[in-house]
């Protein structure tokens, strides 16, 4: 008979419900510490959330080497804690305190003053600028940003041929249209580029050292050139708004408004991307009809969402959770990916099966309080995108398989290194419309104003 389970966890295996603890379980599973980085979990996650339900709805993983985490694998249980602020706090302070400062998961995690990891009213503060901000945009404005920045890039490289879908598209659609957004002429836009994409991409700590100083760079110009004069643009609606954001919190809500976006984004249109052209109910019908890049985008937050493990929660107190007891201040963090697919995937090609994954809710948004507070431009951002690149390059396939695209690694994300596809070119000079003929002015001029001075967002 297994005894009570207690808070330090003696009487237990560690993460086995106390429903299911007297269940036979593989030896090497009961003291098995997974690791969520690397290639062999880049290279198949769904394998690895497979082995750590086997522990139940929540499973011991590390997350960088010595940086351990309970992962949460179970819908339900997700949708609990991430609906119990009481319990569940977002602020990473404590236990940050416990975390080497180099370690490669404080970027992420660490403590700031934004919308990300603070708790009550102080997030709601914070909140609100995001999300009241973002509504002073149209759809309609935020549609036609994206097409002219998509038919920007679309044309350095339709003569070509050939083209790395994310490095020279989904990498730099929300970067460019960012930098429209919080006010920049686009002629800043490589330098933001530089910057975020360099932070996506490096390699060794010396790139993600000079990344994240041009990054710095970046938004000490822009924070400096709306001082002297406002625009229609976020910045200056998050520097009027009523909750009256001290330099530092405004420097801080731009930075996790760009980073976030900016990872979530391309990994959404990649991955988006990577399924309608390994598809032929996508592929047969990209200029006839049928699925749709919604469909795809649909596909991509149930099966494979952008953002796989994120969310990370700190118990104010220790909670026996779901079967496991977690010790107050302990990382806990939610698999979006596991959860979503708790009851089967459905993988590139495939047609949704009954009780599968195909369809219905998810949580690559999150959900509760945290739930992310722009899902809407960022689907009409990414649905944009692709219908812009499908539209011009109808014929565009994959040149290598699906099942040998190489995924970026860490705990985090899920993303491509590159997605390499063909077409037919299109140069400028040949009859009929081009990319050419309709996208943005060149990147180096700054567009019309779109629209005057808005009303100052104000607090609800």
């Amino acid at each position: 008979m297994t005894s009570t389970p207690g808070p330090d966890g003696t009487s237990r295996q560690p993460g086995i419900s106390s429903t299911t603890a007297s269940l036979p379980v593989a030896a090497p599973l009961a003291h098995e510490v997974i690791p969520l980085y690397g290639a062999e979990f880049a290279a198949d996650p769904y394998s690895v959330y497979d082995r750590l339900r086997e522990y139940g709805p929540l499973a011991p993983v590390e997350i960088a080497p010595g940086i351990g985490a309970m992962l949460v694998t179970d819908y339900r249980a997700a949708l609990e804690l991430l609906h119990d602020p009481d319990t569940w706090s977002k602020d990473s302070r404590a236990w940050q305190a416990t975390v080497p400062p180099d370690s490669p998961v404080l970027p992420m995690m660490g403590w700031r003053p934004n919308a990300l990891v603070n708790d009550g009213d102080t997030h709601r503060r914070y909140r609100q600028v995001i999300t009241e901000s973002f509504s002073l945009f149209t759809p309609h404005e935020l549609r036609e940003h994206t097409r002219q920045v998509s038919e920007t890039l679309i044309a350095r490289f339709t003569s070509r041929g050939q083209v790395d879908l994310i490095a020279e598209y989904a990498a730099q659609v929300p970067v460019l249209v960012f930098n429209r957004l919080f006010g920049m002429p686009d002629s800043y836009s490589a330098q933001l580029v530089t910057a975020l994409c360099g932070m996506l991409d490096a390699n060794t700590p010396e790139e993600a050292v000079t990344a994240n100083e041009a990054f710095s760079a970046y938004i000490g110009e822009l924070i400096g050139t709306k001082q002297v004069q406002r625009g229609a643009d976020l910045t200056s609606w998050y520097m009027d708004h009523p909750a009256g954001l001290t330099p530092e919190e405004l420097a801080s809500e731009i930075v996790v408004t760009m980073a976030a976006g900016h990872n979530a984004t391309t990994n959404l249109i990649g991955n988006a991307l990577a399924r309608m052209l390994s598809d032929n109910r996508y592929y047969s019908t990209l200029s006839s009809g049928g699925l749709t890049p919604r469909d795809a985008l649909h596909d991509v937050l149930q099966n494979d969402p952008p953002m796989s493990n994120l969310s990370p929660h700190f118990p104010t107190r220790d909670v026996f959770f779901h079967g496991t007891w977690i010790r107050a201040g302990q990382l806990v963090l939610i698999s979006y990916a596991a959860a979503n697919t708790q009851h089967g995937r459905t993988a590139p090609g495939e047609a949704a099966s009954a009780g599968g994954s195909g369809g219905g809710a998810h949580l690559a948004w999150s959900a509760g309080p945290h739930a992310c507070p722009v899902q809407n431009p960022a689907l009409l951002i990414a649905t944009t995108a692709i219908e812009r690149l499908t539209a011009w390059l109808s014929d565009i396939e994959l040149t290598v398989p699906h099942d040998e695209l190489v995924w970026r690694h860490g705990p985090f994300h899920r993303g491509l290194v590159e997605l390499p596809a063909r077409f037919t070119p299109i140069t400028p000079d040949q009859a009929g419309a081009t990319p050419w003929a309709s996208s943005s002015p060149s990147s180096s001029t700054q567009p019309d104003a779109m629209s005057t001075a808005r009303p100052t967002a104000s607090a609800s």
